[in-house]
């Protein structure tokens, strides 16, 4: 075979060869930041895009959205209460270009502002607002951020504080102070609850007191309840009027006929008391 021959052969190879490695397939979710000589072609991509060899090179960069976690940070808050506070920031780069020639790293940028960002913004708050209102410093965090990164193309969108780390000691003093509140509502809700129950008792007795013979119904509703029980001794109020008379007449039985009746005085109408009706049918006065 002829050297020329040869030689065409070889050059076709080579051409072949540089062709090939002078393609590069970019996804969809992806774009090249290309350099030709040091100089900026832009963003490049999706699709297949050629580079020259030894002259071109590329950058690769992801448009989906990242999770970075921070680490535990270690933080004061404004009420000096150490605590242990972690983060999840999710971002993504919306301009390729400033994300590669603003900062070296955007990733590495982000993390790194993220936990100074954190560790301020925890400290400014009382550990009271840290732990029951964390969607005020979540967004407080991720405008801060957001701030920081959109010169370099990338956006934050969301930032989330993830867990609370206090020491033991707090725990049970905040323990001991959540018990302590209840047992306040505990006992203003009881306080209610007998003030209420003594205004529904005036009422009834002021309702009762209008109509004397609602209150005699009163009396018959409590025996048939009581009797509906198996006891051998019923206790129940009786009006004074109604067993007035039949006090006055055992009281004279006795005493002897030579004890005047005069010198007992009979109990006045209005004055209540309790009568005492055991299993035999004997009433028993109190006294």
């Amino acid at each position: 075979m002829p050297s020329s021959v040869i030689a065409a052969i070889v050059v076709v190879l080579i051409l072949v060869l540089l062709a090939a490695s002078s393609l590069r397939v970019v996804r969809e979710y992806e774009r090249v930041v290309a350099f030709r000589l040091g100089r900026l072609r832009g963003p490049l991509g999706p699709g297949i895009v050629v580079m020259l060899p030894f002259l071109d090179r590329m950058v690769r960069v992801d448009l989906r959205v990242v999770t970075l976690t921070i680490p535990p940070q270690e933080v004061i808050t404004r009420d000096n209460v150490t605590a242990r506070v972690n983060a999840v920031v999710m971002f993504k780069v919306a301009d390729p270009v400033r994300s590669v020639m603003e900062v070296e790293n955007h990733a590495v940028a982000t993390s790194q502002f993220a936990q100074t960002t954190l560790r301020s913004v925890v400290g400014r708050a009382d550990l009271d607002t840290l732990l029951a209102h964390r969607a005020d410093l979540n967004e407080d965090l991720a405008q801060s951020i957001a701030a920081q990164t959109e010169p370099w193309g990338v956006e934050v969108s969301i930032v989330e504080i993830k867990d609370v780390e206090i020491p033991e000691i707090m725990q049970r003093a905040m323990a001991r102070e959540a018990e302590a509140e209840r047992e306040r509502r505990a006992k203003v809700i009881s306080a209610r609850g007998e003030l209420q129950a003594s205004q529904e008792l005036r009422d009834a007795a002021l309702t009762l007191s209008e109509a004397p013979a609602s209150l005699q119904l009163r009396y018959l509703q409590t025996l048939l309840e009581l009797g509906a029980d198996q006891n051998s001794t019923v206790v129940f109020p009786l009006p004074m009027d109604i067993i007035g008379p039949l006090l006055s007449a055992v009281e004279r039985s006795t005493s002897g006929p030579s004890a005047p009746a005069e010198n007992k005085p009979i109990e006045p109408t209005h004055k209540r008391g309790l009568a005492v009706v055991d299993d035999r049918g004997k009433v028993n006065p109190d006294e």
